[in-house]
């Protein structure tokens, strides 16, 4: 989230019983092939994490991981449609922390994400960078900034969709510079990169993952990052706050579970997949793709946090009038 921003189990009595079938249903985790539903296209950076986190975590399992891609209302319809699975851990959802605690704030008619999923774990930490196409004529955020305020109202910047985090970077952005741009949402990370580089879109603040083999690749320049420090993916690329424009926009990814899953099942999830994490490949990914590890928090630290952001967010976006559609 931006630089503001601040960073619940059940349990039988010890007298309670539990019935036969539902212990062996409990112990039985996974029943058969898990399935993480991703609220974007596929290319964007969390159907990349997504497919990563499942090539590592199949073998912990034992029972493969299939990806389901629903892009939309900014990761909110993937998001409904593992509310409504069965609580069983056999459908989860690999949100992005916008999902879960800005897009409640934002969207009419949003379920409450706090009492409709169960976090598990945070599985991934990161900043966005803002990259442009290879024939807009800035090399840098402040030559972007330049171009902006001598053509007003013709600049515009795509985000996989309103009330995500690149929506909240482009718009705060805006805001820090002075300066207007026109917000552009598409259905995923994917599709809204590659429309600045076909030049149909001037800017995006991309996560990283999709962003980064098209920059080394020559088919977008990165003229900044929205952390506090570089990242080691892009080592040469200074931050929004080194160009003198005080921003700075991080986010997280984590899996959720429909809430009402048994408490053994999600503590079963939650060893499976920080085991998984723990797999070199998985290092690797986050290193090659600017991510890095969360820090270390136990379910129930996670849950907080979730809850925590939650709140907060609710509070911020009324401070910094930010309006979404």
């Amino acid at each position: 989230m931006t630089s503001i921003t601040r960073r619940h189990a059940l349990a039988l009595g010890s007298g309670a019983v539990l019935l036969p079938s539902l212990a062996r249903a409990q112990a039985a985790w996974p029943a058969g092939p898990v399935t993480f539903v991703v609220g974007y296209a596929a290319g964007g950076s969390t159907d990349i994490n997504a497919r990563e986190l499942a090539n590592v975590m199949t073998p912990v399992i034992g029972q493969q991981i299939i990806i389901d891609n629903k892009g939309g209302a900014a990761g909110s319809i993937g998001l409904r449609n593992v509310a409504a699975a069965k609580p069983d851990g056999q459908t989860l959802f690999v949100a992005v922390g916008t999902n879960v605690i800005i897009n409640p704030h934002v969207q009419k008619g949003m379920i409450n994400t706090i009492t409709s999923l169960a976090p598990i774990c945070q599985i991934t930490d990161y900043q966005y960078v803002l990259v442009v196409g290879t024939k807009v004529p800035a090399n840098n955020a402040a030559e972007l900034v330049t171009m902006a305020k001598k053509a007003p109202d013709t600049l515009t910047f795509s985000s996989s969709g309103v009330g995500g985090n690149n929506h909240l970077a482009g718009a705060l952005f805006a805001r820090a510079a002075g300066i207007k741009i026109t917000h552009v949402p598409y259905k995923g990370t994917g599709p809204a990169v590659a429309d600045v580089i076909s030049g149909q879109i001037t800017m995006n603040f991309s996560s990283l993952p999709p962003a980064v083999s098209q920059i080394k690749g020559g088919n977008l320049k990165a003229l900044a990052v929205t952390g506090n420090k570089r990242v080691k993916s892009l080592p040469d690329v200074p931050t929004l706050k080194e160009q003198g424009i005080d921003v700075v926009v991080t986010s997280w990814q984590g899996l959720f579970a429909p809430a009402k899953t048994p408490d053994a099942i999600l503590d079963k999830i939650e060893k499976a997949t920080k085991e998984a994490m723990k797999n070199p490949k998985w290092e690797e990914a986050l290193a090659r793709d600017g991510l890095e590890q969360p820090p270390e928090r136990t379910r129930a630290e996670f849950t907080k946090f979730v809850a925590d952001e939650h709140d907060f967010w609710g509070k911020t976006l009324k401070e910094l009038k930010i309006e979404m559609e």
